[in-house]
């Protein structure tokens, strides 16, 4: 039995995600990094968080983002769905778009990431103070 595809036809096993790193949210200091090959099936949200930390860890253009103390990842669009107006973060949906990284018996596809998701990580009390307050500073 052939895999079902994600809305723009790659295998759940080969998905390409967008990861929006973010330091600052009242500088919008934000960067994006392609993980192309993610398996949706059978990755966990703590799975790919640690992915990402590591990435952040060891490559040499993202050494600028090593100093945030990251512990959250949220849903920031899903493919070919509308984005938000806020170039940062999307403030919306935080009841079901913030990935429980403690849960492991969810993977992403129980979130409802398909191919060409884009996520955000950062930091959960920046988020929070931000989101009172949405000032930016540039």
């Amino acid at each position: 039995m052939e895999e079902p595809l994600t809305s723009t036809a790659r295998p759940l096993t080969d998905s390409v995600l967008t990861v929006r790193i973010i330091k600052s949210f009242p500088y919008r200091n934000v960067r994006n990094h392609v993980f192309p090959h993610v398996d949706l099936k059978n990755t966990t949200p703590k799975q790919l968080f640690d992915t990402i930390i590591d990435t952040i860890n060891t490559t040499g253009a993202l050494r600028p983002y090593r100093g945030v103390n990251y512990d959250t990842l949220k849903i920031y669009t899903h493919a070919h769905g509308s984005k938000t107006m806020n170039l940062v973060i999307n403030m919306e949906h935080d009841d079901d778009w913030i990935l429980d990284l403690e849960d492991n018996t969810k993977t992403l596809v129980d979130y409802g990431i398909a191919n060409e998701t884009e996520l955000s990580i950062f930091n959960r009390a920046e988020y929070e103070k931000f989101k009172a307050n949405p000032e930016e500073k540039w």
